[in-house]
């Protein structure tokens, strides 16, 4: 079976693009495939107006690259290893601008590779892949190992390099930091695309439950065929959970018309908002 058999994307300039799938989807099949780090049997790729296979070198000049698995020499510092990296970079890496990203992600570049954690070890690839402030950006599952605070200190650090004028591309698992991060987001699955969208759209595919008090008793049938509403659980007599996938707007207004004293909104969770996109059928994909 291939790895890859229906991946059809289009990224702009200055775009902040996320790849989302779960493991074994293609995502860092793709992300080496634009590198030329494997090459595909059969489609074409450009990147950066470029063929990676015939123009591999100019390409790599002007990319930041960071691998889902990162090895980094134990024997060296966290210092000497970007010293190392810089130089095969050239002249184009200001090392005030490495210490600069170092500082931000509060990485000890005096500390032995071999000692580092993991999640010290992403932050020494990320500063590697950006401190040469390069053209385009091909991340693979950035924030992996992170904790919540670095993991907010690297959308900030990926926010100003589109701001420079960096395309970024990037692969995740988590909807949160897609909801957050990118412009647009392509859903893989077993190797073909299945949908491209805005991120806000994978909330609101997902079954959101609402919690609503009423201040006198309430019948569940009476908004049961409100549009969006899939469900409704009397819980009392003056309180009903109704399932609503979808705008909430005709439900909002079907409320009006009786007296609430209080209304929750339970953001579906990050499995439910995956699942109710990913489980489309891949002949669904947006255009």
């Amino acid at each position: 079976m291939p790895a890859l058999g229906g991946v059809d994307l289009e990224v702009s300039r200055g775009e902040l693009f996320g790849f989302l799938g779960p493991n074994g989807a293609g995502k860092t099949t793709t992300i080496r495939c634009l590198l030329d780090l494997i090459r595909p049997d059969a489609g074409e790729i450009r990147v950066l107006g470029l063929d990676p296979h015939a123009q591999g070198l100019e390409l790599r000049s002007q990319t930041g690259y960071l691998p889902g698995e990162l090895n980094l020499d134990p024997a060296l510092r966290a210092g000497a290893m970007l010293r190392y990296l810089a130089h095969l970079r050239g002249s184009r890496v200001d090392w005030g601008h490495v210490q600069a990203l170092a500082s931000r992600l509060e990485i000890d570049l005096h500390t032995p590779i071999k000692n580092l954690s993991k999640g010290n070890k992403q932050k020494v690839g990320i500063v590697q892949a950006l401190m040469a402030r390069p053209t385009l950006l091909l991340l693979d599952e950035p924030t992996a190992g992170l904790d919540p605070l670095m993991q907010q200190r690297v959308y900030s650090l990926l926010r100003s390099a589109q701001a420079e004028g960096a395309t970024v591309f990037f692969s995740s698992h988590i909807i949160s930091e897609v909801e957050l991060l990118a412009d647009r987001v392509a859903m893989i699955r077993d190797g073909r695309i299945v949908d491209l969208l805005e991120p806000r759209s994978l909330a609101e595919r997902a079954i959101r439950r609402v919690l609503v008090v009423f201040a006198t008793a309430i019948n569940s049938e009476s908004l049961h065929d409100v549009p969006g509403v899939t469900r409704t659980e009397q819980l009392d007599q003056r309180r009903l959970k109704l399932h609503i996938q979808g705008d909430m707007d005709a439900l909002v207004k079907a409320l009006a018309l009786f007296p609430v004293e209080s209304l929750e909104v339970e953001r579906p969770s990050l499995e439910e908002a995956f699942l109710a996109s990913y489980s489309r059928p891949s002949q669904e994909v947006a255009q």
